[in-house]
């Protein structure tokens, strides 16, 4: 994701600003000629300055959990913990499910819980407020994101995001310490796998999923999907598309186009536009890199209720 890091040094501040006084006669004539697009060289400089002077800290984040195609990884039990059924002796055999499309969504106002980014930067703090909002822990305004925004200090970490600021497990644990708990991050080697775990976690849990989207660079809250056949029955099932609150809404981005609307269905095509594997230009994530990203509820809510069409 983009960096999401407050200044908080006089030093940091004061050589950016003569790193700037030194640079920018050269920038403006490079920049005026499109010389290398220097604007963005210049900007990327005085970043790699400031994380220099002003680095993250190197604390513990929470792990990422690799699910496997086994389908045993998307048993989750009430208390949020996964363990398997003890085997029940039955009476007579139980009919075999049949095979037909859902349509699941989570009953929400999105003009109660929906939030713009505040920022450019703040996706995933508006994301993160949004899943909060969800359960009634916050509210969708922009005092209440800057609030958010504000207590990063307490999750950054540089295993977490080598630019600093918000990343997965600083989202989860921001979710955690407002009193959502349960919310793990993980990963899988195919968008599919992914957007089925997630299907099975929103009809289990009644909570929204957060998909790391745009390689990693960007949030997207799931709260419901469209499948050929329920995934929790059939575990190859084919997921059509997701219900999407996309914080970038109502802005448009140069590389990925116009944002949708609050709860808009994203169908296989966009999945597949927006919803990419890991891969961050700041460097290597050994966990992430080259797999698909989910942070995904494990506890159910009760406030929280799922129609199913």
């Amino acid at each position: 994701m983009p960096n999401q890091r407050r200044t908080s040094t006089r030093t940091v501040v004061l050589v950016v600003v003569l790193v700037y006084a030194l640079l920018g006669t050269l920038v403006v004539g490079a920049v005026s000629t499109n010389t290398l697009e220097a604007g963005y060289r210049f900007n990327g400089l005085v970043e790699r300055v400031r994380l220099a002077l002003d680095p993250p800290p190197d604390r513990e984040i929470l792990p990422v959990i690799e699910v496997t195609a086994s389908g045993k990884d998307q048993a989750v039990e009430p208390d949020g913990f996964s363990a398997p059924e003890p085997a029940q002796p039955r009476a007579k055999a139980t009919p075999r499910p049949r095979k037909k499309p859902v349509d699941v969504k989570l009953q929400v106002n999105p003009a109660r819980i929906f939030a713009s980014q505040a920022t450019k930067d703040w996706c995933a703090v508006a994301g993160t407020q949004i899943v909060l909002a969800m359960h009634g822990i916050t509210d969708n305004s922009e005092q209440s994101q800057r609030q958010i925004a504000g207590r990063i200090d307490e999750w950054e970490s540089r295993r977490d995001s080598l630019n600093g600021g918000w990343g997965p497990s600083a989202m989860a644990q921001a979710l955690a310490d407002h009193g959502l708990k349960g919310y793990e991050i993980r990963s899988y080697a195919s968008r599919q796998l992914a957007l089925r775990d997630a299907a099975v976690a929103i009809k289990r849990t009644r909570a929204p999923v957060i998909l790391l989207a745009w390689r990693g660079a960007h949030t997207w809250v799931m709260t419901g999907y469209r499948a050929k056949a329920d995934p929790e029955l059939f575990p190859r099932a084919t997921v059509t598309g997701a219900y999407i609150y996309d914080p970038w809404y109502p802005r448009v981005s140069t590389i990925w186009g116009p944002s949708d609307p609050p709860g808009a269905f994203q169908d296989e095509a966009e999945m597949r536009r927006n919803f990419l594997r890991w891969k961050r230009p700041e460097g290597a994530y050994a966990s992430r890199d080259g797999k698909f990203l989910a942070i995904v509820p494990t506890i159910p809510r009760k406030q929280q209720r799922a129609s199913s069409g």
